[in-house]
């Protein structure tokens, strides 16, 4: 992977596509986050042609919960405990070619996970506002670590000119926030089709996008992976894509660096995730693909898969109670990626 010496202006936009950006159905209430089974996997490989791995990843769970210890309240009248669960899984890719990609893309995981631990809120509760204020927060983490990694390379020169891409997935429920910088991608896979949630920053992208040459051929374009825009160049001023949409059940949720996607077709990782094997095994199948496809770079699988129940009816003192009026409606059907769009 390699910087860009063209003047797109990726790192200069930001998108948001929200369930309450396109006509959407109403719904009252939706399954309490900790009854949302995600079955995780997640795998790191250097390749077989490249010594060391540059890829990180992290899969974190982040719950909150309530234990009523002791009362004397009516029976009935508290709920004995209350829990809120979300999952935190980022990908990032270390520039190959440049000094210390494997030191970038670890201090990038690493240092939002501090700035996170710091924050006041942590995103357990959706609805419209949070989840503006959420994709807020995450922009700013992501220009953070933008910042610290530009000063760690101008401060030490064996880190000089360090970068990395960077591609993180934050649900909770049945909502799933994306934030992404680089062409490490998301997908979801959703009833037999498999959707890139994630548009690649590199010259060949911007060239599609631009009608210089047609989409199918950015996959075997010689600048398919010269980078954009990502983590560590721009003291700071990065600004990351964003996305919100709904999750369903029987959704599986892939992110991963280009060495597989450069490896293994759309296709064919669709093909994968149709067998409904247990996430960790459809990573490894995913990486054993890659690897018996030439394996040119580090490879690094996350994989989630997702069980929501029905949403049970309120009751008094249940766990589970009717979102307020600002709730976001329900989804978004997947998936197109729609141009710019911030919301104001």
């Amino acid at each position: 992977m390699s910087f860009s010496p063209m003047k797109l202006e990726t790192a200069e936009y930001e998108f948001l596509v929200s369930p309450l950006s396109t006509e959407t159905k109403s719904f009252t209430s939706e399954p309490h986050s900790a009854s949302v089974r995600v079955d995780l996997g997640a795998l790191s490989h250097p390749g077989l042609v490249r010594i060391r791995n540059e890829d990180h990843y992290m899969v974190a769970k982040i719950s909150r919960t309530l234990e009523v210890l002791l009362d004397n309240l009516p029976e009935g009248e508290l709920p004995q405990g209350l829990e809120e669960d979300g999952y935190s899984m980022v990908v990032a890719d270390g520039m190959g070619g440049m000094n210390a990609g494997d030191v970038a893309s670890m201090l990038a995981i690493s240092t939002g996970l501090k700035l996170a631990d710091k924050s006041v809120k942590w995103g357990l509760k959706i609805n419209e506002r949070e989840a503006r204020e959420l994709l807020e927060r995450m922009s700013i983490y992501f220009q953070e670590i933008d910042r610290r990694l530009t000063r760690k390379s101008e401060a030490d020169r064996r880190l000089f000119g360090m970068g990395t891409t960077m591609t993180l997935a934050y649900s909770v429920g049945v909502h799933l926030f994306l934030i992404h910088v680089g062409d490490s991608r998301a997908y979801l896979y959703r009833g037999g089709a498999l959707t890139q949630l994630t548009r690649d920053h590199t010259v060949a992208q911007a060239l599609a996008d631009a009608g210089q040459i047609k989409e199918e051929d950015v996959r075997k374009h010689s600048r398919r992976n010269t980078l954009t825009n990502y983590l560590g160049g721009h003291e700071g001023k990065v600004k990351a894509d964003v996305r919100w949409l709904r999750i369903e059940d029987g959704d599986t949720l892939l992110l991963c660096s280009d060495g597989l996607t450069d490896m293994v077709d759309d296709a064919a990782v669709a093909d994968r995730l149709s067998r409904g094997e247990p996430s960790q095994q459809a990573a490894r199948g995913l990486l054993d693909m890659a690897l018996e496809r030439g394996g040119r770079d580090n490879i690094t699988i996350v994989v989630a898969g997702y069980t929501i129940p029905e949403p049970q009816a309120p009751t008094r003192a249940g766990a589970v109670r009717k979102p307020k009026d600002d709730s976001p409606d329900a989804t978004e059907d997947l998936p197109t990626i729609p141009g710019p769009t911030v919301l104001e």
